[in-house]
């Protein structure tokens, strides 16, 4: 019996908790760490997160942010701002298309979540769930042509909860959602506002126990890149191996690690590298080629680590101008770096720092910089000539996170250099949260 016990535990060495103050419980309902990740971190020396305290800073975002704006209360939709009010989940990837789930936040704290009816148990292990509802799904597939009934229905929900905790506060923030959804709110005598503008800017500043996450969840990444990149080291020299025989390697170490998805399929190799932006596919690599990619992976406690490398695979060198645009793929990188403090503008990053070859321009990346939390997020740098004067009035404060890009592309030729860091903005300035080494070879 005890030995039955101490199964049940993930950890059987605690108590109840765990170190991130979730339960001790293998059997339990909320996703988390594997035992992997917390050996690793505990190996690693790092600090674990306390996700309640997390949850508790989130919501407070949130309300401070309706608050400011005076509004009534926000609706989300999209599945990355739920997760960030409520930290529950729920099939993410299907529910981005499929919009099923809501979440209400009202100004005074009030938090309401539209849960699939059958999983209730999905949302309330977290007490700062107040209620809990169903009747969110008014997209086409379920609802067909009576949609608009099904909106109707919904919306006399939200009026019913805005009247209880807004009063006469009519001012409705949300985020993405349905039209037949959007005209009955209307109708219902709400006036919507922007509720990208409210979720961006509040997760755009990570709390303490959000950058303890995203510590670990980037120590994880890195640890299945060096799962990766054992395998590709070892195997592709021997032939037969494709880029997404490489690329599959991440995705289990990811969920091996108690990861979640990887956003995008940014691995190239060889001559596919250039034009960036090829999907990872079949060609099977040579050796003696360039493998590029960009993790864009949801992570550990549903963080986004997003950090590029380039390696050089063989056993002969790299040729002289790839190792020259590696370096200068380096040099933008460490200067644009150099400028992140808290009181720089976003218009001062796009036209400062350093400037990419004319060569290297007309295939540069989207942008300098980006944000990052449980997605790429607000702030947005792009390069001077796609700077619109007025979208990004915005200056850096400490708790922001920010990727910082480097894409060195020689337009007409056979390869390219991918990088990108993830960096913390500081009281005093900035700390780059990467470790991972780039690759000597090419570094030169």
């Amino acid at each position: 019996m005890d030995h039955y016990v101490e199964r049940r535990k993930i950890d059987p060495s605690r108590g109840a908790f765990l170190g991130d103050g979730t339960p001790n419980d293998n059997d339990r309902v909320e996703i988390g760490p594997t035992q992997l990740a917390f050996r690793e971190w505990e190996a690693a020396g790092l600090t674990l997160p306390d996700l309640p305290r997390m949850r508790a800073y989130r919501l407070q975002r949130l309300v401070e942010a309706l608050q400011a704006r005076d509004l009534g209360a926000i609706l989300m939709f999209d599945p990355l701002n739920i997760r960030y009010a409520t930290d529950t989940t729920n099939m993410q990837l299907w529910n981005s298309h499929n919009p099923f789930r809501a979440c209400m936040v009202c100004a005074d704290g009030h938090m309401v979540v539209w849960e699939y009816k059958n999983a209730p148990f999905l949302v309330t292990f977290n007490p700062l769930v107040a209620e809990l509802r169903h009747g969110a799904s008014f997209f086409y597939a379920v609802s067909g042509d009576r949609g608009a009934e099904d909106a109707r229905s919904f919306a006399g929900q939200v009026d019913e909860v805005m009247r209880a905790h807004a009063g006469s506060n009519r001012r409705l923030a949300i985020d993405k959602i349905q039209i037949h959804g959007l005209k009955a709110l209307e109708r219902a005598g709400f006036e919507v506002h922007e509720g990208e503008e409210v979720t961006e800017r509040a997760r755009a500043i990570k709390g303490p126990d959000e950058i303890l996450a995203m510590r670990c969840a980037h120590w994880a990444c890195e640890a299945s890149m060096s799962d990766m990149e054992h395998f590709a080291r070892t195997e592709i020299p021997k032939g037969h191996v494709s880029e997404d025989d490489v690329w599959a390697e991440l995705h289990k170490a990811n969920i091996r690690r108690g990861g979640e998805w990887i956003e995008t399929r940014l691995l190239a190799s060889g001559p596919r590298t250039n034009p960036w932006f090829q999907e990872c596919g079949p060609r099977l690599i040579q050796p003696n080629e360039i493998v590029a990619f960009d993790t864009d992976l949801i992570g550990c406690y549903g963080i986004c680590i997003d950090i590029s490398r380039t390696w050089w695979i063989g056993d002969q060198p790299p040729r002289p101008d790839m190792i020259a645009a590696m370096n200068h793929g380096l040099d933008h990188i460490r200067e644009n770096m150099a400028m992140l403090k808290p009181g720089v503008s976003i218009e001062h990053l796009v036209h400062n720092g350093h400037q990419l070859e004319t060569r290297h321009w007309a295939q540069k990346y989207s942008c300098k910089m980006h944000g990052v939390g449980l997605c790429d997020e607000w702030p947005y740098v792009p390069y001077p000539d796609a700077w619109v004067p007025g979208a990004f009035d915005a200056v850096l404060e400490p708790g922001m996170v920010l990727c910082v890009e480097a894409l060195v592309s020689p337009e007409g030729g056979d390869f390219s250099i991918k990088l990108e860091e993830q960096v913390l903005i500081t009281d005093t300035g900035y700390e780059n949260l990467t470790r991972y080494p780039f690759d000597p070879a090419l570094v030169g």
